[in-house]
C-alpha cells in the first residue's frame, strides 16, 4: 500500500489525518514541521503522496513543496485553514496537486489522496513517448529533451502526457481541468494556463515549436515544425 508523510504542527490534526489514512491501509509517516517533513522524505524517497500543513513552523508548506519540486514529482496535498483564492493559487504555483480547506472532512480526505494516487498510476502505465528529442519515461515520470532531464510538477508531467498521447487534438481548459485535476475541482481554467505556461517555459525551445495555444479553444502538441502564430 501507499506510504504518505502527514505534516501538520497541530498534533490533534495530524493525528486524524494519520488515523483515517491508516483505516485504509495506507503507511503513514508524521511529521510537526517543515523540516522534518523534508528530512523524512529524503529518507523515504518511496514516499508516494505528501499532505502538507501550509502554516507550519521552520518551513511552512510552500517553501516544503518547493523543495521537494526541485528533485522530486511525487503528489503533494496542501492543507490549510486558508481559503482565499490567492492562497490557492500560491500553492498550485509552489507545485501543489491538490488543495483542501479547513475545517474538512478526513473521509473526504481521504478520497481526495485515493483519486490523487488514481490518476498519477494511471497515467504513469501509459507507453513511453518520444517526438523530435523530446522523450518521456512514464513509468519513472522522467522527461528528457535531447538527453537532457527536464524537471516537472505531476501536474505539469500529466498534461505533457496527455497532449503527448494525443498528438494533434485540441484539449480545451475545461478538458484539461477535469481530466488532470479531476471532476471534483472547484478551480478555474485560469490554474490550467498558468501550468501550461510554466510547463512551456521549461520545455524552452522545443515548448516553443510544439506546445501549441489554439486561441479560444485550447492546446495541442504540434509534431510537424511549422512556424505558427502563438
Amino acid at each position: 500500500m501507499a506510504k504518505i508523510i502527514v505534516a501538520d504542527d497541530e498534533q490533534l490534526i495530524r493525528r486524524l489525518v494519520s488515523d483515517f489514512l491508516k483505516k485504509d491501509g495506507y503507511t503513514v509517516l508524521e511529521a510537526e514541521n517543515g523540516e522534518e517533513a523534508l528530512r523524512i522524505f529524503e529518507n523515504n524517497k518511496d514516499t508516494d503522496l505528501l499532505v502538507l500543513d501550509i502554516m507550519m513552523p521552520q518551513k511552512d508548506g510552500w517553501e516544503v513543496c518547493r523543495e521537494i519540486r526541485k528533485t522530486s514529482n511525487v503528489p503533494i496535498l496542501l492543507l490549510s485553514a486558508r481559503s482565499q483564492e490567492f492562497d490557492q493559487i500560491n500553492g498550485f504555483e509552489a507545485g501543489a496537486d491538490d488543495y483542501v480547506t479547513k475545517p474538512f472532512s478526513p473521509v473526504l480526505l481521504v478520497k481526495r489522496v485515493e483519486a490523487l494516487l488514481k490518476r498519477t498510476n494511471n497515467n504513469a502505465k501509459s507507453a513511453d513517448g518520444d517526438i523530435q528529442g523530446l522523450t518521456i519515461d512514464k513509468n519513472a515520470h522522467q522527461v528528457f529533451i535531447d538527453g537532457k532531464e527536464i524537471s516537472l510538477t505531476v501536474k505539469e508531467f500529466n498534461i505533457l502526457l496527455k497532449l503527448i498521447d494525443n498528438k494533434g487534438r485540441v484539449y480545451s481548459r475545461e478538458q484539461l481541468l477535469d481530466d488532470i485535476w479531476g471532476f471534483d475541482y472547484y478551480g478555474d481554467t485560469r490554474t490550467v494556463d498558468s501550468h501550461v505556461a510554466r510547463l512551456r517555459t521549461k520545455l524552452g525551445e522545443w515548448g516553443n515549436r510544439h506546445l501549441k495555444t489554439v486561441y479560444g479553444v485550447g492546446y495541442k502538441i504540434q509534431e510537424s515544425d511549422i512556424n505558427e502564430q502563438e
